[in-house]
């Protein structure tokens, strides 16, 4: 028996880091235990690389859209370093070292949870126990059940988020949030980029507008979006990585990027075999993210909602909940982001979400440069929309959608006018700073048919 800790954490992407510093920050003895690298997904291969690529290609296109500037030339070689930095060269040992000098064991190596009354966890050869386990593992790229896919060549996130050369045409499976964001990311670098949804519209978990405001801006970059098919089947043609769709058309690329969906990873954890089960969704567990007494899961393992910022939550929860500080999760208004050019942002209900729940829905979507000075202080051909969703009985937002320059950063009102249920005529009494994207929303309220 390698020692005994009030806590062992299993996976140390954002929720697990977060989890773990709060504990040894209240003097608990913690253990931590990583199978890749401290940091996780997001770290490596998701977030931080996605976001530092798409950086340079948003502001070269942001300085050719104003007044009096060229478009400036892209250094694929100084962008690809900065990447490079900004993901740590894919090491870890200062992360290691740095819970190392604080007192945390660090175990590098696959976990598996062997016992209970205490928890049990073997990793690494070394057996340790916990009166606490936090399951903090996180998701993997699916990979859908296509005839030779194997046999092209494919990339998932990671493939596509530590790439070294720009493939001269890509195409795209998915139309979410990971195919919209890499797949604009590679055609404003140069690859002709073809982008494969299968249902009729892109971000199919938002509202419709989004979809076609999203379709309207991947357009603009020469992306051929195509809804409405789906690979059937893929095969190596020479040097070519073809892609057949469902009507026969065959699509020619050098690389297939995987863009459809993420699934928990819950693979060898031995939790069935300590009375725990976890289902495709992921662990379920309770509104203080426990899964039992003294088994907790947080991040996209548990299925709930597969956003570093809710991992991160969720390991504040069951920190607390650990220290004694009863505390409930609670997923009102959780902002959602995609982070094109321009930014795509949503939070809340859409309109078919409400409907379905019984809510008598009203809606207004505004031009934001018909209404606003900012966007044409921002670019000489401002591009952005706002679209707002009220409950009429309770006269209180309840969902909201941009897809306009820096909407992530002031979808925020939105989230907290929908999770403290805000009066619209208080938002509307409001007293927003001019110039700024966020007058918009006094804009679109003020259209509401309340």
């Amino acid at each position: 028996m390698d020692g005994h800790y009030d806590a062992i954490v299993i996976g140390m992407g954002p929720g697990g880091e977060v989890a773990a510093s709060r504990l040894v920050e209240h003097g608990r003895r913690v253990a931590v235990v990583e199978r890749e690298l401290i940091g996780g997904e997001c770290g490596y291969w998701a977030c931080i690389p996605s976001k530092t690529l798409l950086r340079p290609v948003e502001a070269r296109a942001e300085a050719g859209a104003v007044a009096g500037l060229d478009t400036p030339r892209a250094d694929w070689a100084a962008i690809r370093a900065y990447r490079d930095g900004m993901i740590r060269h894919l090491d870890d040992g200062r992360q290691v070292a740095g819970y190392r000098d604080q007192g945390v064991t660090v175990v590098k190596g696959a976990a598996r949870v062997t016992g209970r009354d205490p928890w049990r966890v073997e990793a690494d050869g070394r057996v340790m126990t916990a009166d606490h386990v936090i399951v903090a593992t996180g998701s993997a790229a699916v990979r859908p059940p296509v005839d030779g896919l194997d046999g092209v060549e494919v990339w998932t996130n990671r493939e596509a988020t530590t790439l070294t050369d720009i493939p001269g045409r890509t195409v795209v499976v998915g139309g979410n949030a990971v195919g919209l964001e890499l797949g604009q990311f590679l055609a404003r670098m140069g690859s002709a980029v073809t982008l494969l949804q299968r249902g009729p519209r892109l971000m199919s978990r938002e509202d419709p507008r989004i979809g076609e405001l999203a379709a309207e801006v991947l357009g603009r970059d020469g992306v051929d979006v195509r809804t409405g098919t789906e690979p059937r089947r893929m095969f190596r043609d020479g040097a070519d990585s073809v892609v057949e769709l469902a009507g026969g058309e065959r699509i020619a690329a050098d690389v297939v990027l995987l863009a459809t969906g993420r699934t928990p990873r819950t693979d060898g954890l031995g939790l069935a075999d300590v009375g725990v089960e976890a289902g495709p969704r992921g662990i379920a567990v309770d509104e203080r993210c426990r899964a039992a007494d003294g088994l907790w899961a947080v991040g996209d393992v548990t299925g709930v909602a597969l956003f570093t910022h809710v991992a991160k939550y969720q390991a504040r929860v069951v920190a607390d909940n650990i220290l004694g500080i009863d505390r409930t999760a609670d997923y009102t208004a959780v902002p959602r982001v995609v982070f094109s050019d321009p930014e795509i942002a949503a939070v809340g209900s859409t309109a078919e979400q409400a409907r379905a729940a019984g809510v008598d829905v009203v809606a207004a979507e505004v031009d934001l440069p018909s209404g606003l000075a900012r966007p044409w202080t921002y670019a000489a051909e401002p591009f952005g929309r706002l679209g707002v969703l009220a409950d009429r009985r309770r006269r209180v937002l309840i969902g909201a959608w941009a897809v306009s320059p820096l909407a992530g950063e002031w979808i925020h009102t939105a989230a907290l006018a929908i999770r403290e249920a805000i009066p619209i005529d208080r938002l509307t009494d409001g007293i927003p700073q001019f110039p700024t994207y966020s007058e918009g929303y006094i804009l679109a309220l003020e259209q509401l048919d309340l």
